[in-house]
Parts: C-alpha cells; structure tokens; sequence
C-alpha cells in the first residue's frame, strides 16, 4: 500500500506530497494541473513512455523522498519549486539514494535573474529599486553571512530563497548528478539531472565572501588559495559542464561563464578578488612570481610534461601570462613552460626579470585578462 501526505499549497490543482503514477495519461494529466502543458511536454521528453518508472511528487521535504523504495524508480519528477527547500542539498543527497545509476531527476527554479527582473517590473520606479535592494539584503545576502544566516532561517524557515542558475546546478553536481536538459517555461527555469556518482557530501562549499579554493601547488599537493568570492555558491562543480558547454575564451578563460556575479566582474577587473590570496604568500604555499595555481580540472588539460614541470615549484601570484599575453591554451601551456624551464636554471635572477616585464605590462601598457 501506497501512503499518503497532506496535500501542498499549489497554485493550481495540488499534488499529494507523495504519489506514484502508474499511467503515462495520469502523468499528463498531474503535471498539466501543476505546471501547464508546456512544462508537461518538457517533463516527458525526458522520461519518455516509462511512467510505470516515474516518482511523481510535489514536496519540499526530503523525508517524503527517503519513504521510496531503494532503486525501485528510474525517474524522480518533483513539482515543487526549490526555492522553498530547507535543506536543499539533504533533499538532492536523498533523491540520489533513491534512484538507480543513470536514473534522471527533475524540478524547477526560479533564479535569482529572474526573480530580480520580476520586482522591478512589479513597482514603479524609484521604488522599484528600493523593494529590490530590501528583497537582495535579505534574501540573498543575509543566509550568506554566519552572524546573520541564523535569524534569517528562523524568519523564513528557508522559504523564498534566491538561487542562481550556477548555485543550482552547482549543488545538483555536488550530489552526484550531471544536468542533462533545461528550459526557461513561465519565468521558471526547469532542470533534469541525471545521476552519475554518490554525493561529495561538501561540508565547506564556498559560500561566503572568502572563497578557498582547492588547487594543484607544488609536489602535486593540494591546497587553498584565498579569494573573494567572484562566483555564485558551489560552482567550482561546474568547472566540466562550463568547459563542455562553451570552452574556452581569448586568455585561457571559460566562455560565456554565468557563474560570475555581477559585483564579481567588477571585483576581477580591478584584481581586488585577489588581495586575499597574500595570506598565502605569508603562509608560504604560494610566491610572489609562478604559473597561476589551477583547480584539478584545469590541470588535466595540461600535457603530463608540462603537468610534472609545474608541481616541481610554487605556485605564484604574479603568473607568466602578464608577461607574455598569450590568447590561447597552447600558447599559455608554451608561454608557462618557458617560465619553468628558465626558472629552473636561474630561479632568482628568472623571478626578477618577469616581475618587471609583467609591472611593465600592467602599470605602462594597461594590460589586463579578460
């Protein structure tokens, strides 16, 4: 016997919390009610005719989802938006454990882009703004901070939280899934994941103002580096989906990458998101002058000669590439491996003559990464 939970708030026809589908025309049917026809056609694109397989839900509680039967549903369908989830990451970590590798997951959003352009256009302006910035300190920017993310929950009990496109998908890949599809319908961004591997259980995803940064330092040991935070929360995950999706722009840098928030760019433009990264030169993981320290994923990108050339010394904080301005990911490998192969012969009198050409280049010449 199948058990069932108090209905949820829905706009529309509610769903039960928990209810299994045995007919493809009862899908139809549920999803039409919830979400429109629209997001009914997206919902079975994904999982096809197997709705003998399909979970469907509409619940914001991970508990309704560990009831379900281990590996017993290919596919999870969850009409709910994630922005009312408590727990987001227990609610994705469970919905992992219940399906099957492969198995596909999906639900909607409302991202933070979205809801923004929603307030402006609600209210007049000036006032507009003013609603705006009150709707972004409290929503967005007080769970963020550690003296304010407690009053926060306890005000809102996680409902109406703002989440960006790459904080979403960033924890969907910390869980264990790859996105696979999405689509803007109504103003609401929908997604279907499937799962590839067991959660990372990240208990220090960079979250705050300070990131730390895992990357690749000297002898191939991993450390971190010290930021401000230029991206939105957890999309260090999303290194591999950002690479595939868009590869790689002029400077060695990822095209069209929306995990960059808007005060970010400006932080990246005058290099401020990098005073941080002088507590590891007082520390001693990093020196003043060396290639840029690069997250495992970069890293593999490398030739493996070039890959040993670089863990034989220190990261630095001024890299090489201000020195020589190369544009493309052979020319930064090339540009780094003559660096490396000059500081090997002479490490002092090598540091001295890049620190110079690269003040030279940012100071005089205005140079800059893009």
């Amino acid at each position: 016997m199948i058990p069932r939970f108090p209905k949820s708030k829905s706009r529309s026809s509610p769903l039960p919390e928990y209810m299994v589908i045995d007919s493809r025309d009862g899908l139809e049917e549920l999803v039409r009610q919830e979400v429109g026809e629209e997001a009914m056609n997206f919902v079975l694109s994904q999982i096809g005719s197997l709705s003998s397989d399909a979970f469907v839900g509409s619940t914001s509680t991970r508990f309704n989802i560990l009831r379900l039967p281990d590996n017993h549903y290919k596919h999870i369908v969850n009409l709910k938006q994630i922005n009312d989830f408590r727990f987001l990451n227990k609610f994705f970590e469970s919905v992992n454990k219940k399906l099957p590798d492969g198995g596909l997951f999906i639900d909607f959003v409302e991202t933070y882009a979205t809801r923004r352009n929603r307030k402006l256009k609600k209210y007049w302006p000036p006032f507009n703004w003013l609603v705006y910035l009150i709707d972004l300190v409290f929503y967005r920017i007080m769970p963020k901070l550690p003296f304010t993310r407690g009053i926060y929950f306890f005000i809102t009990r996680g409902k109406r939280r703002i989440l960006s496109k790459a904080e979403t998908f960033g924890r969907l890949y910390s869980c264990g899934f790859e996105v696979v599809d999405e689509k803007v319908i109504q103003d609401l961004l929908f997604f279907c994941a499937r799962k590839i591997k067991e959660p990372a259980y990240d208990m220090n995803p960079t979250y705050g103002p300070i990131a730390r940064l895992r990357r690749v330092g000297k002898d191939g040991k991993m450390f971190n580096v010290y930021k401000l935070r230029t991206m939105h929360p957890y999309s260090e995950y999303l290194q591999d989906y950002v690479y595939q999706k868009h590869k790689l722009a002029e400077g060695g840098k990822f095209k069209n990458d929306f995990r960059i928030s808007w005060e970010g760019a400006f932080f990246r433009k005058f290099w401020l998101d990098e005073l941080p990264m002088l507590i590891n030169l007082i520390k001693g993981d990093m020196k003043l002058v060396g290639v840029r320290p690069l997250s495992r994923q970069y890293f593999s990108m490398y030739s493996k000669e070039l890959q040993e050339k670089r863990t034989k010394s220190k990261p630095g904080l001024l890299p090489p590439f201000y020195a020589d301005m190369p544009k493309t990911l052979e020319e930064i490998m090339d540009s780094e491996a003559r660096y490396l192969d000059a500081y090997e012969k002479a490490p002092f009198r090598t540091d001295i003559k890049y620190f110079f050409k690269i003040f030279y280049n940012i100071l005089v010449k205005g140079k800059r990464s893009k």
